[in-house]
């Protein structure tokens, strides 16, 4: 399969299959568009009727642009076949082994955003705070069942994770003290809203936490409208001067900003450069999650802008970089070269198979997503996966599995996209949520224009 677009002033033409990607002339673009219906007689015919008036545009180049589009495709740069398929769910059904958990240490929060799938940190039910001894079990658990792979994920997340902190500690002391006799590597992840942070906390995140998220909206008026305490005031002049001094001691370790815009700011270019103005150069921001019916949902009168927020985006990175003051936005990130393996490719994120979330009282759910709705409880830490039938469901979610997604050409890039977002506008798992599809498509189409533009800056 081929995707051409024209974006920024280069023709684009990605062999989903391959990854190739390639930068090329009108001429080449129209010729590629018309190579796999027409004879080459025909195409000849058809590019010299559509340039008349390009002496350059002779039919001897035109023949040899066709046989350099025939080479590309005999060394499968170009219309490669898609062969895939069978791999795709033979991967996950032969797959037993965990090698993440999302540990819900706290499901509380110090701040109220309206916005919050996770209804402030209640995931639809009581507030709890995890205790170490379901911690423990939970990483006990985790080693149990990770097979010979060394490196193990654990994300710290809540609610917010910081209230309940020494356990926290804790279970960092209790995983590494398991690494030398299980021969693991365990990396973490906090996510935090910072209110709690101080330097303490910086320090043992530096020493201990592979990443940190941090979050925040952007604009202070946009931040405060959501994220607020319980007695309502905003909270961005209170974590704002954190996250600086965080990110000021972070040095080269890994963080984030991760933000999240609404209808209410369709602008949300603006707030990833306010944030960039900051100081902070690793950033994200991500779609809100919530009913339609909500005030804050995207609706379709916003798709265009967003469509053009995101190609807007590029182009700021890019005049940014080209002055010395570059910055990364999580979902640019692509490496065109050396990207993820093929397996990884088409049987996505692992939710429910390779990927778990664990609540306060050692319950298992595919994702941080599903907590709370009892159909997705697969067990818990101590008796395991028992609801198989629920995580056979999950091995079967990959980029093959819904039958929309047969002509797209970026299923080998989302995977199949995010199972909760599936459930949470389609009622099923294995539904498709539209309207992501076309935010991701064209995300897409803005890192591959992004990734070329500084390719090119490379070779003047």
């Amino acid at each position: 399969m081929v995707h051409q677009y024209k974006l920024d002033g280069y023709n684009i033409v990605l062999d989903t299959c391959s990854g190739s990607v390639h930068l090329v002339d009108e001429v080449a673009y129209d010729i590629i568009a018309l190579y796999p219906d027409h004879t080459p007689d025909e195409i000849c015919r058809r590019i010299l009727d559509d340039y008349p008036d390009r002496p350059d545009v002779t039919e001897e180049e035109v023949r040899a642009c066709i046989d350099d589009v025939t080479a590309l495709k005999e060394d499968h740069k170009l219309f490669t076949p898609d062969t895939y398929a069978p791999m795709a769910a033979d991967y996950k059904n032969h797959s037993n082994v965990i090698k993440a958990l999302c540990l819900h240490v706290a499901h509380t929060c110090n701040l109220s955003c309206s916005y919050c799938f996770a209804s402030q940190g209640k995931y639809q039910g009581e507030r709890a705070l995890m205790s170490f001894e379901v911690g423990k079990q939970a990483l006990d658990f985790l080693v149990a069942h990770s097979g010979a792979r060394r490196n193990l994920e654990v994300d710290f997340f809540g609610g917010e994770p910081l209230m309940n902190w020494q356990v926290v500690k804790d279970l960092v002391a209790y995983a590494r003290s398991l690494e030398p006799i299980h021969n693991k590597n365990f990396r973490f992840t906090l996510t935090t809203n910072g209110v709690l942070l101080d330097d303490e906390v910086i320090d043992f995140c530096n020493k201990e936490m592979h990443n940190v998220v941090l979050s925040l909206d952007g604009r202070k008026e946009v931040h405060d409208r959501f994220r607020k305490d319980y007695a309502g005031n905003g909270s961005y002049d209170a974590i704002v001067p954190k996250f600086q001094h965080f990110v000021e001691r972070r040095g080269d370790k890994s963080y984030y900003i991760r933000g999240t815009y609404t209808h209410h700011n369709t602008d949300f270019v603006s707030d990833i450069l306010h944030m960039a103005d900051l100081g902070f150069t690793e950033l994200s921001m991500e779609p809100v999650v919530c009913p339609p019916d909500d005030p804050c949902a995207l609706t379709q009168e916003d798709l265009p802008i967003l469509f053009d927020q995101y190609e807007q985006l590029a182009r700021e990175m890019l005049r940014r970089q080209r002055e010395g003051r570059p910055f990364t936005f999580y979902h640019y990130i692509l490496d065109l070269k050396h990207g993820p393996c093929i397996y990884k490719r088409i049987s996505g994120c692992g939710s429910g198979t390779e990927y778990m979330a664990v609540t306060p009282w050692g319950e298992l759910f595919p994702c941080h997503q599903f907590v709370g709705d009892p159909k997705y409880s697969l067990g818990n830490i101590w008796d395991g996966v028992t609801n198989t039938a629920v995580q056979d469901e999950f091995r079967s979610c990959n980029a093959y599995a819904r039958p929309e997604c047969a002509d797209c050409w970026a299923r080998l890039y989302c995977s199949g996209g995010c199972a909760a977002n599936s459930y949470h506008a389609s009622g099923s798992i294995r539904g498709v949520y539209s309207y992501g599809c076309e935010l991701f498509k064209k995300r897409m189409e803005c890192a591959i224009m992004l990734q070329v533009a500084q390719s090119q800056d490379g070779q003047a």
